[in-house]
């Protein structure tokens, strides 16, 4: 058969005879003809002419097959033609996505091929094969069938080398709900194939980061799809069972990549999370294989302290985000076939038990031995608070709160074991997983909507009479105060005692509950270092220790709030340890010797003072703590802000604590109308901000790493103490010009020196910093815009550069804060301009402060425009995210400089291909369509709603596409 002379016609002739002809002569005959074909010089014509003008599928699989043999050949193709193969196909299949699909699979397949062949080879400096990621990305961003292709291309990928792993996370939700149910059941099939063949030949994920990518994976699988879905895969039930295995094998090796644990994790909480919603009749087979996750997390972690042990490697405990991470995600887990789960608990805690009791008693002393059943034991309480915990997550019944009942049991003996043998009998880890048992114990059983009637209490009444969660209280009050008494100095312990004593306090009816406890009444009375070291002071304590106090002392205020009503006497005797502190200082203060014991002292009452503050949230209870302070005790702290400014251990909690006596939560400093209060607490507040602002500048210039801990940190909490008293509305500033005081003045003053030493670049760098900028200039734009307007211009200059700046900030705190200062700006400058000329007398200083700013605008007039344009920009171009807030200042802004935004129209419109540019033109014209030449509410609204329309009318317009031609390449060049 002389093949080189055959036309269309008979090539497709050939076709039929190979894969749907009965005679078998014929098709032998056709085979040698195709092996005839694949040798001719003609090959690649003859099938480009099959793919492009063949009349049937068998003409473009015999085209496929052709190449696919063609490009596997020992004696490989040049590589400039199998580049130009490859972007053949790929073009082809992508202007003809329709094609069958047994003939999509083959030319996906030629691709896959010359990819896996061509992956090391390079030419001109680059890895050429391996571009084909960034095509495949084309097609997952395109229609539906296109997506479709994408994701078979990238199945045929892992299939040949295990590759492609990212990308197959990036898009595994690509475009999804654009799909119809046919489609989106196709689209999912591929790619649960694809996990199927990486799992089946998984040399590719030895990689640590091909295997991080496939966990990862893994776990966006479960966010895009129902497991209903799933389900419904014809290879589901061997995906899950493969899924399962390589969960199992990674938790039992969990140091070769432990950070990926976690999207397995994430994978089957969401799994069994989902089983309740599951209408499909398909078995899901979690029954199955959740329960030997769980059991294989457990053995592997019990495993693993051995050897961290012996061969003193990082302890997995020690970093316990990771650890209550992955806890959370188990909690759910573990609750799917929770029979299983609680008996091997049962016997893993029971048996080490055992054995730690037995090395208790032996004359051995500590050893590895007893090291090895610490970290164990200490696995196995943080294991059990997190399967109790998980009955908040998953169907529960009786049974499982008498198998939780079962577990608590254990840990509560172990509780009284290891208290009893302090302070000899401690280990810091099992502490730790102790207080976490108790929390998740606490969110699970103690609460207003627990039923007493849990059968939780069944075995724990039997085995330690404790009946009901009042007992539970009890506990727990024993536990905390004991704690504190004894790990005094482990500060993690402490701090984690603490915030489980305030999670206690919240809640009126715990509360009522908790004053009733013994534990919790010997608090009240005797919290002094006698009884809670951790509450002294010694030369061996850094400045920094102890931080938690705060902690302590709000949950202890709470305690004090609920039967307190009205005795000052009551609260005078709960204070008297800090009044015996301040007394002290004083003494010291008068005598001058021993300034760091004075410093230990002061920062310990700054953050006892600031806890008993933050609880205080009724005017009664606010005004005792007041008055207790002033005028006595506030002067104190005054002059050790002006002593120890350039010691920010000393200065931060003192300032925070004024900071938060600024706070008027809950209408708590509403003092009486023949009260001072309000303003002797402001004088106070600016003497100290004067007092700081002035001494921290003389500190000179810091470097990097110094000049947050050292300056900016002071300065924001300022900032921030100074905007609680501007909003807080229990001053009435005007009142301190009548009389002429100055300590407004003053303060204002200080907040403008200390933002001039701060460069715009560091107010947005710091969040904190710029979370209290921005909040206090909008409250002076809002209320106080005669101090803005009297401010010389190099610093209103600064100002407005700063609102500019942090317009375009990710941050939409800040962003939506700016806003709001430019809009009160840019109104008071409206309203100024409308009114001008028809000001009466009276209002004479206020015309002259308009004119000032009219001026300043009139000689900067760049300042607005630039705000114009970043606004602009926001909206037309940026994920807008505070569109309202953007709107609000930009109405003012377009009436204050309509030349401007012509300008600004135009230079958008100009840039955009003709096609486009009226379409641009009238989305501007329908933006001011209604929209007068005033800044009413009315407008703005009218305004703002036009703005929505523009932005999605503009989006539309930029994204639509162009008259570009298709990318098309000829295999033969």
């Amino acid at each position: 058969m002389a093949l080189h002379f055959q036309s269309l016609a008979e090539l497709e002739v050939l076709c039929t005879h190979l894969y749907i002809g009965t005679d078998l002569t014929q098709r032998i005959e056709a085979e040698k003809a195709l092996l005839e074909l694949i040798d001719s010089p003609e090959c690649l014509s003859k099938c480009q002419l099959l793919l492009e003008q063949g009349t049937t599928s068998y003409a473009q699989l015999l085209a496929a097959t052709c190449l696919s043999k063609l490009i596997s050949r020992v004696s490989p193709l040049p590589i400039e033609q199998r580049i130009d193969i490859r972007n053949y196909i790929l073009n082809y299949v992508a202007s003809q996505p329709k094609l069958a699909p047994f003939v999509i699979q083959a030319l996906i397949q030629v691709i896959a091929k010359i990819t896996k062949l061509g992956w090391f080879e390079v030419q001109k400096d680059q890895f050429v094969f391996r571009e084909i990621i960034a095509d495949v990305k084309k097609f997952l961003q395109g229609t539906v069938e296109h997506c479709i292709i994408g994701v078979i291309i990238l199945s045929e990928l892992t299939q040949e080398m295990n590759l492609a792993l990212s990308c197959l996370v990036q898009f595994a939700s690509t475009r999804r709900s654009l799909f119809s149910s046919p489609e989106r059941a196709k689209y999912l099939g591929n790619l649960i194939k694809g996990v199927k063949r990486i799992l089946e030949n998984p040399q590719g994920l030895s990689n640590p980061g091909n295997y991080h990518e496939f966990c990862r994976f893994l776990a966006r699988l479960k966010t895009n799809y129902q497991l209903g879905e799933l389900v419904m895969v014809k290879e589901y039930p061997e995906v899950i069972r493969l899924i399962a295995n390589f969960t199992i094998t990674s938790l039992q090796h969990w140091e070769f990549a432990p950070n990926s644990v976690h999207y397995l994790l994430t994978l089957w909480q969401r799994m069994v999370a989902s089983v309740p919603f599951v209408k499909s009749t398909e078995p899901h087979l979690l029954d199955t294989y959740a329960p030997e996750i769980t059991k294989a997390f457990i053995t592997s972690r019990l495993e693993s302290v051995a050897i961290v042990v012996r061969d003193n490697l990082d302890d997995p405990l020690d970093d316990t985000a990771t650890v209550f991470q992955q806890l959370e995600q188990l909690c759910t887990v573990s609750r799917c076939e929770y029979e299983k789960t609680c008996t091997l608990l049962v016997q893993l805690f029971d048996q080490n038990a055992q054995n730690y009791q037995k090395l208790l008693h032996s004359a051995s002393g500590i050893t590895v031995d007893m090291a090895i059943q610490e970290g164990r034991l200490a696995w196995l309480v943080y294991l059990v608070g997190t399967v109790v915990g998980g009955r908040l997550t998953y169907t529960s019944t009786d049974e499982h709160d008498a198998m939780d009942g079962e577990l608590s049991c254990r840990v509560f003996q172990l509780i009284s074991l290891m208290d009893t043998g302090l302070p000899q009998c401690s280990n810091e880890k099992i502490e730790l997983a102790i207080l976490w048992f108790l929390d998740q114990f606490r969110k699970t059983y103690v609460g207003d909507q627990l039923q007493r009637t849990s059968k939780v209490y069944a075995r724990m009444s039997e085995v330690l009479g404790i009946t009901d969660d009042n007992h539970v209280l009890e506990t727990f009050m024993t536990k905390i105060v004991t704690n504190l008494k004894y790990w005094g100095r482990c500060e993690p312990v402490i701090s984690r005692t603490l915030q489980f004593l305030n999670d206690l306090s919240v809640g009126y009816i715990l509360l009522k509950k908790l004053v009733k406890i013994d534990a919790v009444k010997f608090m009240l009375k005797n919290h002094t270092s006698e009884h809670f070291p951790f509450l002294g002071i010694s030369d061996s304590y850094s400045l920094g220790d102890c931080r938690c106090r705060t902690t302590f002392y709000t949950a202890l205020t709470r305690l004090l709030m609920v039967d307190l009503g009205e005795d000052e006497d009551e609260f005078e005797n709960f204070m008297l340890p800090l009044t015996v502190s301040f007394e002290t200082v004083l003494q010291i203060f008068n005598n001058n010797f021993k300034q760091e014991d004075v410093k230990r002292l002061l920062i310990g009452l700054a953050r006892d003072l600031r806890g008993i503050a933050f609880a205080l949230n009724t005017k009664t209870s606010y005004t005792m703590l007041f008055d207790w302070m002033y005028p006595t005790y506030i002067p104190i702290l005054q002059r050790a802000v002006e002593q120890w400014y350039g010691e920010p251990a000393c200065t931060t909690p003192i300032l925070k604590l004024m900071a938060e006596l600024m706070q008027n939560r809950s209408q708590r400093l509403n003092f009486d109308v023949s009260s001072p209060n309000g303003i002797l607490l402001f004088r106070e507040a600016s003497k100290m901000i004067c007092t700081y602002g002035n001494q921290i500048l003389s500190l000179g210039s810091l470097s990097k790493d110094q000049i947050y801990p050292m300056k900016l940190k002071g300065i924001s909490i300022c900032y921030s103490a100074l905007k609680s008293a501007l909003c807080g509305n229990y001053v009435s500033f005007g009142v301190f010009k009548l009389y002429g005081d100055n300590h407004f003045d003053n303060v204002l003053q200080a907040f403008v020196k200390m933002l001039l030493s701060v460069s715009h670049s560091d107010l947005l760098q710091y969040r904190k910093l710029s979370q209290s900028y921005y909040p206090l200039l909008e409250c002076l734009t809002q209320d106080h815009m005669s101090f803005v307007t009297n401010l010389e211009p190099p610093v209103l200059l600064y100002v407005l550069t700063s609102i500019s700046e942090g317009l375009s900030t990710l941050d939409t705190v800040v962003s939506s804060s700016c806003c709001t200062s430019l809009d009160y700006i840019v109104t008071y400058l409206f309203k100024h301009i409308a009114k001008e000329g028809r000001k009466p007398l009276r209002c004479r200083e206020a015309a002259q402060a308009g004119q000032r700013l009219l001026h300043f605008m009139q000689q900067n007039p760049e300042v607005l425009q630039q705000m114009m344009s970043v606004l602009m920009n926001t909206i037309v171009f940026e994920d807008c995210r505070n569109q309202w807030s953007v709107s609000r200042p930009l109405l003012g802004l377009i009436l204050l400089n309509e030349k401007y935004f012509s300008e600004l129209r135009a230079s958008l419109i100009n840039s955009q291909p003709l096609p486009k540019q009226e379409v641009l033109a009238q989305c501007f014209r329908n933006l001011m369509e209604g929209v007068e030449q005033n800044l009413s509410v009315k407008n703005r609204d009218r305004f703002t709603q036009n703005l929505s329309v523009f932005r999605r009318d503009v989006a539309e317009a930029l994204r639509s596409d162009g008259s570009t031609e298709p990318c098309s390449l000829d295999m033969m060049s």
